[in-house]
């Protein structure tokens, strides 16, 4: 049976168009909108798009053909994508895989995501290298609907996009000799896995106050990745500093971080296009080892108090502050993804330093 193609465009806020064909859900209206950024992982599409780090945003892979190995639920990482879209160069027709169970373009449909293929994707990189990660709209309608939706989306700037992905009730995972509080601010199914080797692991809402999580009388705290911009949470930034001053062992990953740093009065600072990918370097500046790691934020720690804490990992693309522990607490955070999904494994050992640092203070 021959596909009906469906034009479709892609307009950024700046005025930019890109023709390309609708996959995937139709959006209502025949409008989908969200912040535009570009990752640079070449496998790993699925776990890219359900990661609810993405919440708000427009995916772009720079990657040229996506989708030619399925999907499976076994490598989802949240129960539903939290993204707002995906757009791509070229979507795989046939699926190639023994672990597939059904193809990328059934996928989106199924789990209502909308999409836009045969993009020039690297002009649409090149732009927003240049310009920034900006909003934009995408679909079948013309394009000065497209347009004015592009112009009317906000963002992820100033906007609380946690509240979208936290969970609303406490469960809990893995069965581990340890006790941990982990909160949700939009955490991934393989930092679970990896937690629940080590601990019992209790996931809490983001919203939950630190008196509440002392209650449960935890042997360590994980404070999860997540979207949008930290500034806006104050809630949990109060949380966490009454947490720093109670000696119990804290890891923060990606948002987790960046919170854990203006807990300790670290400035927070949005990226020009952010770091969204499976490859970039970082610098362990305490064993001079240079990790790759897999990265997805916006946002990222501008500097850190020396009387609170010290640096520990750089990145060695532009510079940014990738890691910190802390000089008065039992405390350590990194910007980046030691659990990968999709990425590469170098950093894991951080899951293990946290378990060290537990059974330091428990004893």
């Amino acid at each position: 049976m021959t596909r009906r193609i469906r034009e479709a465009l892609l307009v950024l806020a700046d005025g930019e168009v890109f023709e390309g064909e609708a996959i995937g859900a139709d959006p209502p209206g025949g409008v989908a909108s969200g912040e535009v950024v570009f990752n640079t992982t070449l496998t790993g599409y699925q776990e890219v798009l359900t990661d609810p780090s993405y919440a708000g945003q427009v995916i772009t892979f720079t990657y040229p053909h996506i989708g030619n190995y399925g999907v499976t639920e076994l490598d989802d990482e949240s129960r539903r994508p939290a993204c707002r879209g995906v757009v791509v160069r070229e979507l795989a027709r046939r699926r190639s895989n023994h672990r597939s169970t059904a193809d990328l373009d059934d996928w989106l449909r199924a789990a209502g995501l909308s999409g836009i293929a045969g993009i020039d994707t690297r002009r649409l990189t090149r732009h927003i290298r240049e310009q920034g990660a900006m909003p934009g709209a995408f679909g079948t309608a013309d394009e000065a609907a497209l347009r004015a939706a592009a112009r009317a989306e906000p963002g992820t700037s100033g906007v609380d996009l946690v509240a979208e992905v936290t969970t609303r009730e406490p469960y809990v995972v893995g069965s581990g000799p340890r006790r941990v509080v982990a909160y949700d601010f939009g955490i991934k199914t393989s930092i679970l896995h990896q937690l629940g080797g080590i601990a019992t692991v209790e996931v809490v809402p983001a919203s939950t106050p630190a008196a509440d999580v002392l209650a449960r009388q935890p042997d360590g705290v994980f404070l999860s990745n997540g979207p949008g911009d930290p500034a806006l949470l104050d809630g949990p930034v109060a949380a966490i500093r009454e947490l720093l001053g109670a000696d119990v062992p804290v890891f923060g990953i990606c948002l987790g971080h960046q919170l854990m740093g203006r807990a300790i009065g670290a400035a927070t600072t949005k990226l020009p296009f952010g770091h969204h990918g499976g490859n970039h370097p970082v610098r362990n500046l305490a064993t001079g080892t240079v990790e790759i790691t897999s990265q997805n934020h916006n946002f990222a720690v501008a500097d850190v108090p020396a009387d609170a804490a010290r640096v520990t990992h750089v990145n060695l693309n532009d510079g940014v502050i990738e890691g910190m522990r802390l000089v008065d607490a039992p405390a350590f955070g990194v910007q980046y993804h030691p659990e990968a999904g999709p990425g590469p494994h170098d950093a894991r050992y951080l899951f293990e330093e946290f378990r060290v640092l537990i059974d330091e203070h428990r004893k």
